[in-house]
């Protein structure tokens, strides 16, 4: 696991924190801070990064743009996940406990949320002297503080042919025992004193809650590694060294790495795939490198453009479920997605680069397709490449329980993923 990774993994508790942990390690490796609300002046040979609505991150670098011609590399990952957020009520006291009201984030495996030490993290609203620009406060518990308990087996004798789960009534978290001291409002006052403000100062927030266990090597080689959030720390890994890598060796043109919010639940969304917000960024750039539209046009006619998020792993207890000749296994290098359907956005010209960055310096990778009866997932890259339309494909690190609390993966697929996004940035 590399070094970004781990990082990332502990400090990533919501897609706020995603965006904040990625701004902090690029501007450490020499980027610069850009804002939306404030004019750019840009130099060649320098790296860039904003983060609008403080959950997507845009970064990029600039080198000779006279070589534009061989157009502008993008990549782009998400950095939210699957979970639970907490609903403006939060607490609901009853029969001697106060559990915290939520509601589903995504596509949630709430089986495997149950009996997990879990805590809380996001963003908080707060009264402001400026009524249109409230003070707006990160916050991570870092603690584990609440738990989803399961029901005993001698009372749901028949559970291991699976529960009926329903996330209004088996999946709010525990958060206390309902003591007489304890206010009606005690996650507020919780809140209130994490932050160090008076209560009635906390105007709104967006809180979720995660898992708070650490990552783990598994296998006999510690070849395996399970971990949180897997799904897609991962790829914003990748993106972020890549980048930096690009900035080390002063890689020409323009190679942009962006980091979407809302993934998980559709993308549409101003800081999502949906947006027109990437493509507006894209034309300050142009704008402020004094680059005409025809350049502009032109450089696009020849980009490319990497989604990169986490693909199916193969399982072999449930082999029913992928196509018989497109296993992906842990640590046989990344995986490339196809779909006849485009919900992987992937045609064979984009496949063909691809393979050739990798088979320049060996790097491994597999191809992935879905089971012809069984509907796969989509990517961010179909949604986006509508707005930004160059050639797109789709590649990410097989993960086995996608979307569970904890995932799985091939710990060497990271360096694969990584290595190859170095080169697609810098040759």
């Amino acid at each position: 696991m590399s070094d970004l990774l781990e990082q990332l993994i502990r400090v990533s508790t919501s897609p706020y924190h995603t965006a904040q942990a990625a701004r902090q390690y690029l501007i450490s490796n020499d980027f610069i801070d850009l804002s939306l609300d404030e004019p750019w002046q840009l130099e060649h040979g320098q790296g860039y990064v904003l983060t609008p609505y403080d959950s997507m991150l845009v970064a990029f670098t600039v080198g000779d743009c006279s070589k534009l011609s061989k157009g502008i590399r993008l990549a782009a990952a998400h950095g939210d996940f699957p979970g639970f957020r907490i609903k403006p009520q939060p607490e609901i006291k009853k029969d001697g406990y106060v559990r915290l009201n939520v509601e589903g984030y995504g596509g949630v495996n709430l089986m495997s949320w149950l009996d997990r030490p879990l805590s809380i993290a996001g963003r908080v609203a707060l009264r402001s002297d400026d009524v249109w620009h409230p003070a707006m406060r990160l916050i991570d518990f870092h603690r584990p503080m609440l738990t989803i308990p399961n029901i005993a087996i001698h009372m749901e004798r028949t559970m291991n042919q699976g529960l009926d789960l329903k996330k209004q009534s088996h999946m709010l978290p525990l958060l206390a025992l309902d003591q007489q001291e304890l206010s009606e409002h005690c996650f507020l006052d919780l809140l209130a004193e994490e932050l160090k403000v008076d209560v009635n100062n906390i105007l709104d927030y967006e809180l979720n809650v995660y898992n708070a266990e650490d990552a783990s090597y598994l296998g006999l080689q510690e070849e395996l590694l399970q971990a949180p959030r897997l799904d897609n720390l991962t790829s914003c890994t990748a993106i972020l060294e890549g980048l930096t890598e690009s900035l080390l060796t002063k890689a020409d043109g323009l190679k942009i790495g962006v980091i979407f919010d809302h993934e998980e639940i559709g993308s549409g969304t101003k800081q999502g795939a949906g947006s027109e917000l990437l493509q507006m960024i894209l034309g300050r750039i142009v704008t402020a490198l004094g680059l005409s539209e025809e350049a502009f046009s032109c450089a696009l006619a020849s980009s490319t453009f990497l989604s990169v998020d986490v693909a199916h792993a193969y399982h072999p207890a449930y082999d029913k479920h992928y196509d018989p000749k497109h296993h992906c296994i842990p640590s046989k290098g990344f995986c490339i997605k196809q779909a006849a359907s485009q919900t992987y956005a992937t045609d064979s010209e984009a496949i063909s680069i691809v393979q050739q960055i990798c088979d320049l310096s060996g790097i491994p990778y597999q191809k992935y397709v879905n089971h012809a009866d069984e509907r796969g997932g989509s990517t961010l890259g179909s949604i986006a490449s509508t707005f930004l339309p160059v050639r797109t494909v789709d590649i990410g690190v097989p993960i086995l329980a996608m979307h569970s609390a904890r995932e799985t993966m091939g710990a060497s697929d990271q360096d694969a993923l990584t290595d190859f996004i170095k080169l697609y940035y810098t040759l």
